[in-house]
């Protein structure tokens, strides 16, 4: 069996199955089988790992931009040379289709270019004479040890918004991925230091809860980055926060995608579809929720049902599959759970896939397309986040009534209209609730340069993921204020 160990100092840490500590499995989520044992670190090696950091941390930070630059051009070219066997990875563990996979290495290499670049964003700001022979002077300054805290859902990309952008800055790094699905995270270590990255600048330790408290905990962390659900992003944020760090959580999601009766109701449905049942509903950006309003209501679901329907289930490692399996069993049930939830509280099922499975793979955590029509605000499966291939379909009567609705919800990540009115898209990008809106796009994920994060229960702290935000999370400013005298007066006397 396939085992993976931490990464502390530039190499594997940790070790034997048996031999000490413990270790967790690791499914194939098309299969169900056991495929691999992580190990699963505590209070040990995360001090190993913190360490490990702070002792890279002199030298690092004082690297010059143009090595760090140097590096992380390399470390790009590794990247790009290897994306299928990422896209492998991921498929194996988090079950998603290869193309899926391969998109998600694309946008986190679309960060590590943007840290490519980012001696433009680190360069200060001077004022001179501000008095007679002062003059002040802003600079950016790493903060030394940071940490990443990172999901099952996009067991590369995440990591790779988090930290190429943190060591860019000067800052080491710890990187604590989700051990349902940890062996992405371990080759893009392996490939940092191939580029060059020096030991103990990117380390890895995997685990639970009692990791993450640890890193929450641990003196030596100056700032935490978290992408997760909700109830977690709250705990980390207080936590992490109540001991002075700098943290910044993304939570859950409920994504509305607001349809009005004027929209490419075609269009409209295509999209609602690849949206929300696009890596089985397991991504933060997935629409869970169509506003539909007036006749679109009626006019959409046949199509959303026709257009479902159509959509091909198996294997990720299947190039004909266009969506895998969940992540494990007990996800898979809790899902399903919503589905029949959704019926006895009032909701019709148009599309039940509880029952699907995939014939060889009976094992495998399949779960079907599910369509859930005339929801009500106050079900669970409105409520919570499914986060699986679950869409529900909630009537208004009025665009103020939708744009209610969408407001009224506690989360606030990304929301969505489709309409062929410029007044009215022009409002729902105003009125809307939520730190990222589409205009005719369902998932409206912000090109690298912009900026990620949602709003209200989706996200705790004051910095957003990415782009030039993340500039400001990973460093902190300093203000010089200087005095020389004149030459000229020193030599008059």
């Amino acid at each position: 069996m396939k085992t993976v160990t931490h990464w502390i100092a530039g190499k594997p840490f940790g070790g034997t199955p048996g031999a000490s500590g413990t270790w967790g499995p690791v499914t194939d989520p098309a299969t169900g089988e056991v495929t691999t044992q992580v190990a699963m670190g505590g209070a040990d090696e995360v001090g190993a790992a913190v360490a490990a950091a702070k002792d890279a941390y002199a030298g690092w930070r004082t690297s010059s931009i143009a090595q760090r630059t140097a590096i992380l051009f390399r470390y790009r070219e590794l990247l790009d040379a290897r994306r299928d066997d990422l896209a492998a990875l991921i498929t194996a563990e988090q079950g998603k289709v290869h193309a899926d996979a391969l998109g998600e290495v694309a946008r986190g290499l679309e960060i590590v270019e943007l840290a490519c670049g980012l001696g433009a964003a680190l360069k200060g700001e001077t004022s001179t004479e501000v008095s007679r022979l002062v003059d002040v002077v802003s600079i950016r300054q790493p903060l030394g040890v940071v940490v990443g805290i990172s999901p099952f859902n996009f067991p590369a990309m995440i990591g790779m918004w988090m930290f190429p952008m943190a060591i860019a800055c000067g800052n080491t790094f710890v990187h604590k991925p989700s051990s349902k699905a940890p062996s992405a995270s371990m080759l893009l270590a392996q490939l940092a230091a191939e580029a060059g990255v020096p030991d103990g600048v990117l380390n890895i330790v995997h685990g639970d809860e009692v990791a993450v408290n640890a890193l929450l905990d641990h003196p030596d962390v100056a700032a935490v980055s978290f992408v997760g659900s909700t109830p977690v992003a709250r705990h980390v944020y207080r936590r992490a926060a109540a001991t002075g760090k700098r943290v910044q959580a993304l939570g859950g999601a409920k994504n509305h995608m607001l349809v009005l009766p004027d929209a490419d109701l075609d269009a409209a449905a295509e999209a609602a579809v690849t949206a929300a049942y696009g890596s089985a509903g397991q991504r933060c950006m997935a629409v869970s929720v169509v506003v539909a309003v007036g006749a679109a209501g009626d006019a959409m679901v046949p199509r959303i049902v026709e257009r479902a329907r159509r959509v091909r289930i198996g294997p990720g490692d299947d190039p004909a599959s266009e969506m895998g399996p969940l992540v494990t069993k007990a996800h898979r049930d809790d899902v399903a759970d919503y589905v029949a939830g959704a019926a006895a509280q009032g909701a019709d099922v148009v599309l039940d896939g509880r029952d699907f499975t995939v014939e060889g793979l009976e094992n495998g955590h399949w779960m079907g397309i599910s369509l859930l029509d005339r929801v009500g605000t106050d079900s669970d499966a409105y409520r919570d986040e499914i986060f699986g291939p679950v869409l529900c379909v909630v009537r208004a009567e009025s665009y103020a009534e939708a744009v209610r609705i969408v407001n009224a919800s506690p989360f606030g990540n990304a929301s969505s209209i489709f309409t062929r009115d410029g007044g009215a898209a022009r409002r729902f990008q105003l009125e809307a609730e939520t730190g990222m809106v589409g205009v005719n796009v369902p998932m409206p994920v912000p090109v690298g340069y912009h900026s990620f994060g949602g709003w209200k229960d989706s996200a705790f702290g004051d910095h957003r993921m990415y782009g030039a935000e993340a500039v400001h999370f990973y460093t902190r400013g300093k203000v010089i204020t200087s005095r020389w005298p004149d030459p000229a007066e020193v030599a008059a006397g």
